[in-house]
This record gives structure tokens, C-alpha cells and sequence, in this order.
């Protein structure tokens, strides 16, 4: 035990200082002024040498060559241990911390060039960012498929085959459910005007009826809405356009899937290689199930509708009925994170196959909005307008994180599995939403899935809480019952 003890008494420091890393980058997106980008740029950097450094310790291939698991939570923490230790030693210091110190700058280019709809300003740090990523991928591949190397960041186990798969499955379905959709009659829209701190008032009233404990928490404004933390320090952020709450109350919903998740780790993982979701699939089957399968479903729509006129007066829509068709409205938007649950899959596709063409060089930066606006032509049937609706609508390729996109649509997929199982246990379910309570689902989430952490690998994770192998059936099925009903 020896051997371990030390182990884990080195990786607690390690995993506090990723805390920090991971705070400085909250810090940024939020509320740093916007002259200090180049010095936060550096500090990125150094923290990143020294967490690289602690990553590829020598005494950590020592330790984990020597070390014996007691039981299954040790055997669980050198397993991810392990992972990341052979996976450090594959990247240059150098790239490390030159990768923290691009990606750091890119953030705030890409807001700046976002907000002046400007290519031209964003392709050549975009450029920077994929070639230092393929420089990466490379030394991580070791001759395997460069992208394939990337996804691990995110989802342990996965590859780009398997998602190809999953994709081609899928998207037969989600077609035809698309076009029997938007052939039926226009849903409802909501008017008139939701004033900024009403609607931020609303969203963590929501916030706190899903679970989020703002002890160990806070909800601020992002340009795009992200989760970060895990532990007793895990923050939200949303956004707020004054003309759609939409935007605002369900993207809080959705970073709500994903904190509830770190907040409901075991205390005794704390500051533990397990103590955080296991992959970002499992991530995203939280935050997708709290978002659509319990935030849109016609009970808790129900009860929205409610509270929404009691904060804002009429809305524009006459029913909980009409409300609810409003929620669900099916169009070919550009916004993936404004998207519907069934344009939302083809919008992952679409980057999923240029991302991948991308890393594996196939793709150049100067040829992707191009490529995007053709394919988003192709497939959702409007041109783009802008390249804030179009290829740089995105925070994710500027910060570098290429592979993480299709763990979206995977999790959308764990989730079907995760709710198809908890309505089975569950049967007042639906009398509990239309209170506005989501507490029955999501305290089963919390017992079955949430509090083990990263204590088994992701598919597992999805097996152990589900009693069988994911599959998206389930998702598919849920998807067809709601939209042949709504269409009705």
C-alpha cells in the first residue's frame, strides 16, 4: 500500500492544481478585462509546465509499476492514473505549454472576431491552434488515426469508426422525422419583451428545482455557456437575449446537467483522479437528459408556462399546449446550442466530418468556411448568412478542443438508455414535472450514475446504471413518440 498511498498523495496536489487551471480559465471567459489576455496567456502557459511536469514525474511510472488496489476505487484510480501518465509522456513539455498559451489568446479572438462577424481576423490564429493540434495528435497516434488520439481527451475508449457508425445509424431516422415535422403546421412563437434580470432570476430558480447547489456554486454570463469545476466548486454560466428566454432558461438547464453531475461525485473522491464525470458523453447524457427529456417535456412545460407568464405576463401563446409546441419547435436554424432535438444530431454531424478532416489534414482553415457553408446548405436547406451563424459560431475550435464534438450526440444517445430506464422505475415521473419538480429523475441519476464519478469506464457506466448495453433505440424511439404527438 506503500506504494499507493504516495501515489495518491502526489495526484491530490496534481489534481488541486488542474483545479486552478480550471478556475483561471472560468476567470477568463467571465469577468477578466479584456487588456489582460497576453498575461493570462503566459499564466496559462506556466501552469500548464508545471501540471505537465507533475503528469510525467518519474516516480509516477515507479509508483504505479509498484502499486496494488485494495478494492475496486483503487483499482479505478490507477487505471485513470495510468491513462493520463502514458499519455503526458507521448507530448512534448514544449507543445503543452505552447498549446495552454495559443489557446488562451484564441478565446478572446475568436469573441472579438465573432462579435465583428470577421473570417479573416479568426482564421490565422485558428490555423495556429489546429497545427499545434495535429502536432499533438501526432505524437499521441503514434501512426493510428490522428484524430481518433484526440477524442480520448473526451471520451476514453471511443473512436471515430464507432461514431461513424452511430451517425449512420441515426441519421436515416432523424431525417424523416425532420421532414414529417416541418411539413405540419408552424409551431407557436413566444413575443414580447424578457428583461435581462427577470430571466436571470428564473434561471436559478430552475437551476436550484434540478438540483444545483449554489453553496458550492454561482451563475454568471458567458458568449458561450459552459460548466466548469468539479468538487465543492463547480460554477455555471448562461446567456441572455432579451427577445428569447429559450436561450437563457435552457442553456442554464443544460450546464445544470452537467454540474449536478460534479457536485454529486462522492465526497470521498475528492481531489481523486475519479472524482469528476468519466467521459464527456456521460457529461452530456446528464445535461441532455436534464435539458430535453425532463426541461421540454410536455409536464414540465406545463408548469413553465405558469411561472413564465406569473414573471413576465402574457407570452405571446395561449396554452400550456401551444407553450409546449413552442419549446419544441422544429427549424432549420443555424445555432446548434438553439437547435431542436432533432436538427440538433445533424448539426454535431456536420462538425464531426470537418473537424475530423481537419486534424487528419484533409481540410485546411482556409478552406472550412467553405466547406461548412456548402455542407450546412446540404443539409439544412438555408445558406449561411454570417460567420457568427456559421463556422465561428463555436467556442470549441479556437480553445483547441477537436474530438469533443461528437461526444455530444453520444451523449444524446446515453441519454435515451439513462431515461427509458429511469421511467420504467419511475412512474409518477410525469406528476412530479408538471409541479415543476424534476427531483424523482434526477435523484436517480444522482444514486444510479452521478456519485460514482469515474469509477467505471463510460459504456460501462451507462451498463451499470441502466442494466444493459447502450444502444440508440431508446433514443430514437423517445424521439419519434414526441414528434409524431406533437405533429398531431
Amino acid at each position: 500500500m506503500a506504494a499507493y498511498d504516495d501515489l495518491m498523495a502526489f495526484q491530490r496536489v496534481t489534481e488541486a492544481l488542474a483545479q486552478v487551471s480550471g478556475r483561471t480559465g472560468w476567470d477568463q471567459e467571465t469577468v477578466m478585462p479584456p487588456g489582460a489576455a497576453p498575461q493570462r496567456a503566459e499564466e496559462m502557459a506556466a501552469l500548464e509546465e508545471v501540471l505537465h511536469a507533475r503528469r510525467t514525474d518519474p516516480r509516477l511510472g515507479d509508483w504505479l509499476d509498484e502499486a496494488h488496489a485494495p478494492d475496486d476505487v483503487a483499482d479505478a484510480n490507477l487505471r485513470e492514473m495510468r491513462r493520463s501518465y502514458e499519455r503526458n509522456l507521448k507530448v512534448p513539455a514544449r507543445l503543452a505549454a505552447e498549446l495552454a498559451r495559443v489557446t488562451s489568446l484564441a478565446q478572446g479572438q475568436w469573441a472579438r472576431a465573432r462579435a465583428d462577424q470577421d473570417a479573416d481576423a479568426f482564421r490565422p490564429v485558428l490555423a495556429e491552434v489546429v497545427r499545434l493540434r495535429r502536432e499533438e495528435a501526432a505524437h499521441l497516434a503514434e501512426g493510428g488515426d490522428p484524430y481518433d488520439a484526440l477524442m480520448q481527451d473526451y471520451e476514453p475508449g471511443g473512436s471515430s469508426a464507432a461514431m461513424a457508425g452511430m451517425f449512420a445509424a441515426m441519421r436515416p431516422r432523424l431525417v424523416a422525422l425532420r421532414e414529417a415535422a416541418l411539413a405540419g403546421p408552424a409551431a407557436p412563437v413566444l413575443s414580447g419583451h424578457f428583461p435581462k434580470a427577470e430571466q436571470l432570476a428564473l434561471a436559478r430558480e430552475i437551476a436550484e428545482r434540478f438540483g444545483y447547489d449554489f453553496g458550492r456554486g454561482r451563475l454568471d454570463l458567458a458568449v458561450h455557456p459552459f460548466s466548469s469545476g468539479s468538487g465543492l466548486d463547480v460554477r455555471i454560466t448562461t446567456r441572455v437575449d432579451e427577445s428569447d428566454p429559450f436561450n437563457c432558461l435552457y442553456s442554464t438547464i443544460h450546464e445544470v446537467g452537467h454540474a449536478a453531475y460534479e457536485q454529486n461525485v462522492s465526497p470521498d473522491y475528492l481531489l481523486t483522479p475519479i472524482g469528476n464525470g468519466v467521459s464527456m458523453g456521460v457529461h452530456e447524457s446528464q445535461s441532455r437528459s436534464f435539458e430535453n427529456q425532463m426541461g421540454r417535456s410536455e409536464p414540465f412545460c406545463g408548469w413553465l408556462y405558469g411561472r413564465m407568464r406569473d414573471v413576465f405576463g402574457e407570452i405571446g401563446v395561449d396554452s400550456e399546449r401551444a407553450f409546449y409546441r413552442a419549446v419544441n419547435a422544429v427549424r432549420s436554424g443555424y445555432i446548434r446550442t438553439e437547435a431542436d432535438e432533432l436538427h440538433y444530431n445533424l448539426h454535431i454531424m456536420l462538425r464531426f466530418d470537418l473537424e475530423r478532416a481537419l486534424i487528419r489534414g484533409e481540410l485546411e482553415v482556409d478552406e472550412l468556411e467553405a466547406a461548412w457553408n456548402a455542407r450546412f446548405a446540404a443539409d439544412f436547406g438555408v445558406p449561411v448568412d454570417r460567420p457568427s451563424n456559421g463556422f465561428m459560431q463555436d467556442v470549441h475550435w479556437s480553445v483547441g478542443l477537436f474530438g469533443y464534438f461528437p461526444t455530444y450526440s453520444l451523449g444524446n444517445l446515453y441519454a435515451g438508455c439513462l431515461m427509458a430506464a429511469a421511467r420504467a422505475e419511475l412512474p409518477g415521473l410525469d406528476d412530479a414535472l408538471a409541479q415543476g419538480d424534476p427531483s424523482p429523475a434526477t435523484g436517480w441519476m444522482r444514486d444510479r450514475l452521478q456519485v460514482h464519478g469515474a469509477l467505471r469506464p463510460p459504456q460501462e457506466t451507462i451498463r451499470h446504471a441502466t442494466g444493459e448495453a447502450p444502444s440508440a433505440a431508446p433514443l430514437l424511439d423517445y424521439l419519434e413518440r414526441k414528434f409524431t404527438d406533437l405533429a398531431a
